[in-house]
């Protein structure tokens, strides 16, 4: 349960800001919600899964030095922090995909997010955080905070008509990412 909790609200803080949301809110203005979301669900779940696949590996051949693993961890993090300040723009390639698409909604958004989250930093945080959590909560948790994430920006942009506030999310998530991270680093250096 830990594992699942923990994943859900990294991943969701990772995903805050995120090109993933600009792409969702951009298929929710071409396709029903609904569709899209599933498109979403479905490429998260393939996605995360092979990530806690990876997470869990490199967990397991470690398992000896678990302390060393919290440190790279930690570390992880910390870049994401900084990954997270530099910001993740849609490109007017990926907009353009995301304007035009035809067929069926669900594939063609399934097959965009697919492809746009392999090596995103919401993959490598899911990775991170299987080396440290269970698989099977960390690919539930990791996938429901993504899928959230994106469904919020697609009810905002609905509503609002706009995005949230850019820099109060990146500040914010950036700040969760660092916290998180030197907390990981603590730990593994036997400082808490």
């Amino acid at each position: 349960m830990y594992a699942f909790l923990l994943s859900t609200a990294v991943i969701f803080v990772a995903e805050l800001g995120d090109k993933s949301q600009l792409m969702a809110m951009t298929f929710a203005a071409r396709y029903r919600t609904r569709d899209v979301l599933i498109g979403i669900t479905a490429a998260t779940a393939l996605v995360h899964l092979a990530s806690v696949g990876i997470g869990h590996f490199v967990g397991d051949a470690f398992e000896g030095a678990q302390g060393t693993i919290q440190v790279v961890a930690g570390v992880a993090f910390l870049a994401f922090a900084l990954w997270t300040l530099r910001g993740d723009e849609l490109t007017e390639e990926e907009a353009a995909k995301a304007r035009t698409s035809s067929g069926l909604a669900i594939v063609a958004v399934g097959t965009a997010f697919f492809l746009a989250e392999l090596g995103d930093k919401t993959m490598l945080a899911t990775i991170t955080l299987a080396t440290q959590e269970g698989w099977f909560g960390t690919w539930l948790g990791s996938t429901l905070g993504m899928v959230v994430a994106d469904a919020l920006a697609i009810v905002v942009g609905a509503v609002l008509g706009r995005r949230l506030p850019e820099k109060a999310i990146k500040y914010g998530a950036a700040a969760l990412f660092a916290i998180f991270g030197l907390l990981l680093v603590a730990g593994g250096l036997g400082w808490l």
